[in-house]
């Protein structure tokens, strides 16, 4: 079957699965939505820590803090099959004070330096309650929220992300100190890029168990420039295809630093390569909590869709470095200084040559981790692939950057995804190749968890939000 109907067939499957409940006619509430709230007070905390949280470690985060929340408000009034904790409230139970309550409870275990701002919020968050439910509900949800966090953080505390393995540094490790002419075993392999030098992220992500998937291998994408697993591929053999030689030189053309000037295409080519180095995941929350406020989804349709989306982009994440640390696939920056080395005569070296992003105050350059497939792409292709059938692919949405100034307006999901690619050739971090695989990556992963996951129990798509 052509990808793009195998494409189009998935998204329809999921569509039916989530959009359905979504798409009721549902009157504005009346209150503030929890849910909402503590996705926005979320981002602010994950933005506002001391120390920044690499995207990736924000998709484990934020599928925490929603999975807490889901379980939380499902298991007062189950719509959905539960996630991680069974449905066990007392009856009359606030859903709205379990969802504080638990989004409250894993930011603090997530974030603990900023308790003193997170208990504020949660305090005038309880407080508003009271002319709505008795205190009685009110204590049980606080009780139910608390127990339900503090299953998944243990649940998750066993997940494999520690302890940190050993500094991982790819060729470097056989070969510490690479000579003039490198040994044909090192050509295609990655290893720390300037400026930072920084060892490898988190290879341990590599093995971490999912969420739903069966392994992190489950979808694994084939070796770099071979057309599918079944290919004998090594990463020297991929530098001699025609297609790493045009990913090559669109790279070193499109994403190298060099003024814009004049040249009005350049300047916007690096305006998207900045906008788009931002936090990955939260991107895509801030997407789905402008729709949902949008389209008014009730409170407990929000707690699944930032589940279900949190949940898919961190499975995706898992399935990409899978493929990160299997082929271990050098950054543009190292090929383009050694592509006299590469065995392909349609690439030109330049040991001089830096990416655009090295230029990025709020980037250290070329993020320290390989290749291929790309995060950014990955992450992206199951975010755009959960809110694609939740709220159909021909949806318009506004969204800004942690990264820089303004914001972007798509008409489809799938523009912004095209964007995302087009913004890390700009950046000098990534082949297109790669990030088409991972979009591909990323919206198989989520089409596979909307499909096994949080399904709904019964199929009247009855959805009373009173608690």
């Amino acid at each position: 079957m052509h990808s793009k109907s195998l494409f189009n067939l998935k998204l329809a499957r999921a569509f039916i699965l989530i959009a359905g409940i979504l798409s009721l006619g549902v009157s504005a509430r009346a209150t503030s939505d929890p849910v909402l709230d503590w996705i926005q007070i979320m981002n602010d905390t994950i933005l506002g820590a001391v120390t920044p949280t690499p995207s990736l470690v924000t998709g484990r985060q934020v599928a925490m803090v929603s999975a807490s929340v889901f379980d939380a408000v499902n298991g007062i009034q189950p719509h959905y099959r539960w996630l991680l904790v069974e449905p066990n409230a007392p009856k009359g139970t606030s859903r709205r004070a379990a969802a504080i309550e638990a989004a409250y409870t894993m930011l603090v275990k997530l974030y603990p330096a900023q308790e003193l701002s997170l208990t504020a919020k949660r305090n005038a968050g309880l407080a508003a309650l009271p002319g709505l439910e008795s205190g009685k509900s009110i204590q049980n949800g606080i009780e139910w929220g608390d127990t339900v966090a503090n299953t998944i953080f243990t649940i998750r505390s066993r997940d494999g992300f520690t302890p940190p393995p050993p500094p991982f540094v790819g060729v470097l490790g056989l070969l510490p100190a690479l000579p003039t002419a490198p040994p044909a075993s090192t050509i295609g392999v990655w290893r720390p890029t300037p400026p930072a030098n920084a060892v490898g992220v988190n290879p341990q992500w590599a093995s971490m168990t999912p969420w739903v998937l069966t392994r992190p291998s489950q979808f694994r994408v084939p070796p770099p420039y071979a057309s599918d697993m079944a290919a004998v591929n090594t990463n020297a053999n991929a530098l001699t295809t025609t297609d790493y030689a045009a990913d090559y030189n669109e790279v070193k053309n499109d994403g190298e630093l060099r003024a814009a000037g004049t040249d009005l295409v350049r300047a916007e080519h690096q305006a998207i390569a900045l906008f788009w180095a931002g936090n990955t995941t939260l991107f895509w929350n801030r997407i789905a909590a402008q729709l949902s406020s949008e389209r008014h989804l009730t409170l407990s349709q929000n707690a699944h869709l930032f589940a279900l989306l949190n949940v898919a982009m961190t499975d995706a994440s898992i399935a990409c470095w899978d493929g990160k640390y299997r082929y271990v696939f050098w950054r543009p920056i190292t090929a383009i200084r050694n592509g006299d080395f590469d065995n392909n005569s349609a690439t030109v070296a330049d040991p001089t040559w830096r990416p655009f992003l090295d230029s990025a105050a709020i980037s250290p350059g070329t993020p320290a981790h390989p290749e291929y497939p790309s995060a950014h792409t990955t992450f992206s292709g199951a975010g755009a692939f959960i809110l694609a059938a939740a709220f159909g692919e021909d949806t318009e949405f506004s969204v800004g950057s942690d990264s820089a100034p303004g914001t972007r307006t798509f008409s489809r999901f799938k523009d912004a995804t095209d964007q995302i690619t087009s913004a890390r050739i700009f950046a000098g971090i990534h082949y297109r190749t790669s990030c088409v695989r991972g979009n591909a990556l990323g919206q198989t992963v989520a089409e596979y968890v909307s499909t096994h996951a949080m399904l709904p129990l019964r199929d009247d798509r009855d959805d009373d939000d009173r608690d």
